[in-house]
């Protein structure tokens, strides 16, 4: 019985997140998820009161993977071999099945930057990005360390659509 929940945990999770890729955080209820699921809106309830809950959930794995990088990259000694160590290892993390991650994240900030899973992640990648400039870096070199960042969040989702 504990795998049948835990699969269909995973599964609320994995569908929220294609749903809210695709429309947006606010763009997606309860309700919806439910039904792309074939359960009722109470299973999904049970697993997740709210879907702040759920987001909670799936940024709670990405931040712990962070952490790890963030961690790391304390450990190396401040060069610039450790910056691009530490962007392509957060690029690898972007990877596979976290691209829908980074797609919601960089296109839904506005949604969720006042909710506490938006703050956590701000905070986490505040100080990612304090790492990946020089200590002794000026307001450029910061920007520098910061549109990296942004740069890999966008190449994660494939390239962006020629113009109209």
């Amino acid at each position: 019985m504990g795998e049948r929940r835990t699969n269909t945990r995973e599964q609320i999770r994995i569908v929220a997140l294609e749903m809210f890729a695709e429309r947006g955080y606010a763009g997606t209820s309860l309700r919806e998820i439910a039904e792309r699921l074939g359960v009722t809106k109470a299973a999904v309830y049970y697993h997740f009161p709210t879907k702040e809950d759920i987001l909670a959930s799936l940024l709670e794995d990405f931040l712990a993977q962070l952490d790890e990088l963030i961690a790391w990259t304390e450990a190396q000694p401040r060069s610039t071999d450790t910056r691009r160590a530490a962007l392509e290892r957060y690029a690898q993390m972007l990877g596979g099945t976290k691209t829908d991650l980074a797609r919601f994240m960089q296109e839904g900030q506005s949604a969720i930057r006042e909710l506490a899973a938006g703050l956590q992640v701000r905070k986490h990648f505040a100080q990612f990005q304090a790492l990946l400039a020089a200590p002794d870096d000026s307001a450029e070199g910061r920007l520098r360390a910061q549109v990296a960042l942004v740069a890999l969040h966008l190449a994660a989702f494939g390239p962006l659509s020629p113009a109209a």
